[in-house]
């Protein structure tokens, strides 16, 4: 069976991440000024509890590096049918980057710590404070997302610009030294070095994220490698307050769409802080939970907001889900009596290298990959935890080497057990 055809969606996330690396383990990770939620939210979505992932071991890796369960209703619907004593889900890997201050580019505050902390994930949640507290101190002494954005993004393209003079200094030393030119002679450059250059310049200066560029593959290919900071797939998360989030409103909303707008437009997912820690500090009593969000449901109805958008509801797995997505992986699963695990891949892995993720030797010794389609599975096996059925109904499927593994396939792998790697 062919691999489905991408939606606009799909091929948005895959062009966000395509200067990305090609790896199964990739992080997210939270950058915004100092005192706009990065830790609460970090602690929010590692406390995230899920019924499927009981007994998965959560931990925090160090201080500020959390693995947080992906939200899948396909995994818990198999690990429900199933009931193996073993059940991994999914995880999402977080990162809690200290805040950043104007002049960080220049080494202010953490400087380029802070920076290389961003280097080192492979997209960002981009955290901006959007209410009022007698309680917090804003760093400015004022609420204003729009300058906040201002200095975040300005920063990273600040240290992006730096980048790019060593970049350029690199290139040309290398030319000169192919082509045996003395040090002042000013090298002439390939087409596509300078074509990607020009390109990545004229964005960063206009305070943009390289990765919203269009770009050729060779250029991608290129730029990849100049370790810029705005190639990472960027979500805008906004902290709002508990009451604005409640009504769905807020005076800065419409002003932060335009600038993401503006500067290369992205992901924004409206939150609150306070509503989330409220609610997850319920977490030990689920009436108390229902009732609080009746309340807030209310108190939106009260003020003649109704309708499905102005249910209230945590959103943290709306922002697990998003991450996970501005990176392209995605999961299949492995589901049998003994255990149900979510493997991670990244969209577009072809099966010896799906195989790969669970052992080497499988990606090596590949024959074949036996796959069922998950919602073909959940409308045929009658309740048995088997695919049986499924194979009855013609729906299980044998599929080699060239095999574009889809979100959500259930699979046995065959292979060679004997073949060494040569």
């Amino acid at each position: 069976m062919p691999p489905k055809k991408k939606t606009v969606e799909d091929l948005g996330a895959m062009r966000a991440a395509r200067f990305g690396r090609v790896k199964n383990d990739l992080s997210m990770g939270f950058v915004g000024l100092p005192n706009v939620g990065k830790s609460t939210l970090t602690n929010l979505l590692v406390g995230a509890c899920h019924a499927e992932a009981a007994n998965y071991p959560f931990c925090t890796i160090d201080p500020n590096v959390v693995r947080c369960t992906v939200p899948d209703q396909k995994f818990s619907y198999l690990a429900k049918t199933f009931k193996p004593p073993s059940v991994v889900p999914a995880v999402l890997k977080v990162v809690d980057i200290a805040g950043l201050i104007k002049g960080a580019s220049e080494g202010a505050g953490l400087g380029n710590a802070f920076l290389s902390h961003i280097a080192a994930v492979d997209g960002i949640f981009h955290l901006v404070r959007a209410f009022d507290s007698d309680e917090v101190v804003h760093v400015d002494d004022s609420v204003d997302p729009i300058r906040d954005l201002e200095t975040i993004e300005g920063e990273l393209c600040l240290k992006d610009l730096a980048t790019l003079e060593t970049v350029l200094a690199n290139e040309k030393s290398a030319v000169r030294k192919a082509k045996s030119l003395a040090r002042n002679n000013e090298p002439t450059l390939s087409d596509l070095f300078q074509s990607a250059y020009d390109k990545s310049l004229e964005l960063l200066q206009k305070n943009t994220p390289v990765q919203t560029g269009e770009f050729t593959s060779g250029e991608v290919e290129l730029i990849k490698d100049w370790g810029l900071i705005t190639t990472k797939p960027q979500v805008y998360v906004i902290n709002l307050s508990k009451k604005n989030f409640i009504r769905k409103g807020s005076k800065w909303l419409a002003k932060i769409s335009e600038w993401v707008k503006a500067h290369g437009d992205g992901q924004i997912i409206p939150m609150s802080c306070e509503f989330e820690q409220e609610l997850f500090d319920m977490k030990d009593d689920p009436a108390a939970q229902k009732a609080y969000l009746d309340e807030c449901t209310q108190s939106a109805a009260d003020l003649g907001l109704k309708g499905p958008g102005f249910v209230a509801k945590s959103v943290v797995a709306r922002l697990i889900r998003s991450g996970r997505a501005a990176l392209c992986l995605q999961s299949y699963y492995t589901a049998g009596p003994k255990e149900v695990r979510a493997w991670t891949i990244q969209k577009g892995t072809l099966a010896p290298q799906a195989a790969g993720v669970i052992h080497s030797d499988f990606e090596r010794g590949f024959i074949k990959a036996e796959v069922a389609n998950f919602d073909d599975f959940k409308a045929l096996h009658a309740g048995v935890a088997s695919m049986a059925k499924v194979k009855e109904a013609g729906k299980y499927r044998q599929e080699g080497k060239t095999y574009e593994f889809q979100d959500g396939d259930i699979v046995v792998f065959m292979h060679n057990a004997n073949k060494t790697k040569k």
